[in-house]
């Protein structure tokens, strides 16, 4: 057993359980080959668990429930988290988010200013979409997903109950995050909000 091994090994320890971890966060600890080698001779051990693509897992157990999985979401924003990158749900996913669809997603797509990737996790894949500072300048917690999803679905064939459910979570945003998106949203969008509202 090598000393990068022991060293992540000893490091893994003092990190809580359920953590997500990244080949980075062993950087200087050895080369990158030595890290790659140590974590996945750590996953044969079942010390971490491979859930992707240079993502691992320090497994946690719950007595009742066993082995605890990060769901794709918490995959998702911890990698933004770790590459100092921002993210926000788009399309599909953006309408599940909402509620505006009860379909679960197999495919989580995030627009991002970091750089365009595409993740497995077993039957899920997260794909991260490079898009432009002013998409990601959208602010409202409600108002930013409803003006990507609109951008996926479209305003022309929107029943009225899906129409409803947009107004209503428009109503729950802040005026002023509102008044912001809108000025980022495409013109079509926003003609389309402001006829709703």
């Amino acid at each position: 057993m090598g000393k990068t091994h022991s060293e992540i090994e000893n490091t893994l320890k003092r990190k809580k359980k359920g953590n997500l971890i990244f080949p980075t966060d062993f950087r200087g600890m050895g080369s990158e080959a030595a890290i790659k080698m140590a974590l996945n001779r750590l996953n044969k051990e079942n010390i971490i668990k491979r859930i992707a693509h240079g993502i691992y897992l320090i497994p946690k157990i719950d007595p009742l429930f066993g082995a605890i999985s990060p769901s794709p979401e918490e995959v998702a924003e911890a990698l933004a988290k770790k590459e100092k990158v921002n993210i926000k749900p788009t399309g599909a996913y953006a309408l599940h988010k909402l509620g505006l669809t009860t379909q679960v997603p197999t495919k989580l797509v995030y627009l991002t200013d970091g750089s365009p990737r595409e993740i497995k996790m077993g039957k899920t894949i997260i794909k991260f979409k490079a898009t432009t500072s002013k998409k990601l300048a959208m602010a409202g917690p409600y108002s930013s997903l409803i003006i990507q999803a609109l951008e996926e679905l479209g305003t022309d064939n929107i029943d009225e109950q899906t129409e409803s459910k947009i107004k209503a979570l428009l109503r729950k945003e802040s005026p002023a995050l509102l008044l912001n998106d809108l000025k980022l949203a495409p013109a079509k969008i926003n003609d389309y909000i402001i006829k709703l509202l």
